[in-house]
């Protein structure tokens, strides 16, 4: 098949792309590096991403970012950052690039465990990643031909120097056991399903 990743220089879109690479044709996508770039802020770029590689048979989203802060302090501006960028981000993804599949396709995004188990300063994050969740678990019922499902990971233990902090008492998951819920998506048959991987 042929795979594209977005966020494929991200430490989830590396592992991911080595797992696959073994037995797929990988497209690595970035903002700034990559086979092909985009900006998923932007509709105009999505639709020049997908001009440029033609037809695909999966579409992964490991990327995203949102705003970390305590909610006394955060504006709708700040709070704004997360919607556009991970939310509306894979969403636009998915509706610009349905027309790009090829049937029996499968889109993967990336959610978070914060969807369920709220931190400090995590306000945004737990609201964009719940709202990805219900948008996966809607579209499957509506994406004929094609199928739809999130990884939900942990904090990744290769970013830990970075993330420790805002998980006190988390486990983490290494990136290569977090790309293995990327590989049920894009080889199995589920549809509309968030891996957990905690």
């Amino acid at each position: 098949m042929k795979v594209m990743i977005i966020g494929a220089s991200g430490i989830i879109g590396r592992a991911v792309a080595e797992n696959l690479e073994k037995d797929h044709e990988i497209i690595r996508v970035g903002k700034s590096r990559g086979d092909l770039l985009v900006d998923l802020t932007e509709e105009s770029s999505v639709k020049a991403l997908f001009e440029r590689s033609g037809k695909v048979d999966a579409i992964i989203a490991t990327m995203g970012s949102v705003h970390f802060g305590p909610l006394a302090e955060m504006t709708a501006e700040q709070f704004n950052q997360g919607l556009q960028n991970k939310l509306l981000g894979q969403v636009r993804l998915v509706l610009i690039g349905k027309e790009h599949l090829n049937a029996g396709g499968s889109f993967t995004l990336t959610t978070g465990i914060l969807t369920h188990q709220p931190i400090r300063t995590g306000v945004n994050a737990t609201a964009v990643n719940a709202a990805l969740e219900g948008f996966v678990l809607a579209a499957a019922n509506e994406l004929a031909g094609l199928r739809i499902n999130a990884v939900s990971p942990t904090v990744v233990t290769e970013a830990l120097d970075k993330y420790a902090p805002f998980f006190p008492g988390f486990e983490s998951a290494s990136a290569s056991r977090v790309a293995l819920a990327y590989r049920r998506s894009v080889d199995g048959i589920d549809n509309g399903k968030v891996f957990r991987v905690w």
